[in-house]
């Protein structure tokens, strides 16, 4: 099995595996992942248009982000140039940046013409979102702990390769079950498992899965795996009972006062992709930060293990990732956690500072490592500023 060194690894498996796994509502729709500009930008802000969602219900109560006494800008040079928040974010596609500290707006912007009520598609920002209803389901007991068997939630995948493999470690991606995530290759695990008939009373996905080797010990080797994460979806909402939408209503958007309904996209068996694809307001990425930085509770209420978010958001595992990887959520040099989803989307931490920094985005390539490089500068300079306030 060809296997695609790490970096190419994580940028096929953050773009192809949304495209074949999701619904669309017409037939000629054309990939996402080559969607023109105007696409985008049309498409990313009303995705239920293009694909079939679910819906996740906020609440009567919204939970307030008041203005900072005093608004920042963001200047700093970069690539021989000085720039500012909104001539990086025209540069860039960004459709919105926000910037928390303490919980309160410090930079709110819109660019490509987005409105504050404008959702906007996450790609993979979702996988944190499903790694904190893991949190949820073990803080409800419905979940009996992170080391337990994945079969005890998934039993179809009882004497697979995913038979001794832990919650946790699916969590890690490191179940050590063998997958192929090469997208120029048609007969890869990733493009056969998404395009399976849909059979009545079987998902097709757990039944791909189950099906393949084990190549490493559980918990030994981390490897970007798409289907895992999909597949910690349906082991969440196999545990709940419930849809991972109607859960995350009930766990993160009522309690936690989010501002407006979210969607989610469905797979063609009716499942949400716990791995991609939730749209939300630009407010309310903003709050899905603020909720993992104040460890996870709501209105006064742990909705979380108490010691959940810290875990989740430290290392739990490297294995040449460069500063490593925890439940679904990625470790930076400089300092922060983020959810990261292709095409410029994030939603980035740095804890000790109590700042929380959002970019959506419409990048004209699925990843790129300059225009990485450019925004990693722009967080730098808007903690700078945040921390100077």
């Amino acid at each position: 099995m060809r296997k695609p060194n790490l970096a190419l690894s994580l940028a096929i498996a953050l773009t192809a595996s949304p495209v074949l796994a999701q619904v669309a509502l017409k037939p000629e729709t054309p990939s996402i992942l080559v969607w023109t500009p105007q696409q985008q930008s049309d498409g990313y802000r009303a995705i239920e248009t293009v694909y079939k969602v679910n819906t996740i219900k906020r609440g009567d109560r919204v939970r307030p982000l008041p203005m900072a006494k005093r608004q920042i800008d963001v200047t700093f040079d970069y690539g021989g140039k000085t720039w500012t928040a909104d001539t990086f974010m025209k540069a860039n596609n960004v459709s919105g940046v926000l910037i928390l500290k303490d919980g309160k707006v410090l930079m709110e912007r819109y660019g490509m013409g987005r409105k504050p009520r404008d959702r906007w598609t996450s790609f993979s920002v979702a996988k944190s979102v499903t790694s904190t209803l893991v949190g949820a389901a073990i803080q409800d007991g419905k979940i009996r702990s992170l080391e337990a068997p994945v079969t005890d939630y998934i039993p179809e995948l009882k004497g697979s390769g995913y038979d001794g493999v832990s919650v946790r470690q699916l969590l890690m991606m490191s179940s050590g079950v063998a997958w192929n995530e090469d997208y120029t290759d048609p007969k890869s695990d990733v493009a056969q498992s998404t395009t399976m008939t849909v059979e009545p009373g079987v998902n097709p996905l757990v039944r791909y899965m189950s099906r393949l080797p084990r190549v490493h010990p559980p918990g030994t080797m981390f490897h970007y795996n798409t289907g895992e994460t999909d597949l910690v979806g349906i082991l969440v909402s196999n545990a709940v009972g419930k849809s991972l939408s109607d859960y995350a209503s009930e766990k993160i958007w009522k309690p936690y006062g989010m501002g407006q309904d979210a969607i989610w996209m469905v797979d063609p068996a009716g499942r949400e992709r716990g791995g991609c694809c939730m749209s939300m307001t630009l407010r309310d990425y903003g709050r899905v930060g603020q909720f993992i930085l104040d460890g996870g509770k709501a209105n006064g209420t742990q909705v979380l293990p108490a010691d959940w978010t810290a875990a989740a958001t430290t290392t739990q595992i490297t294995n040449g990732i460069p500063s490593g990887y925890g439940y679904f959520w990625w470790m930076r040099p400089n300092g922060s956690y983020e959810a990261v989803g292709i095409f410029g989307q994030s939603i980035t931490t740095f804890r000790d500072d109590r700042i929380v920094i959002v970019t959506n985005a419409a990048w004209p390539r699925a990843t790129d490592r300059e225009i990485g490089a450019f925004r990693t500068a722009f967080l730098n300079a808007a903690r700078a500023a945040a921390k100077a306030e």
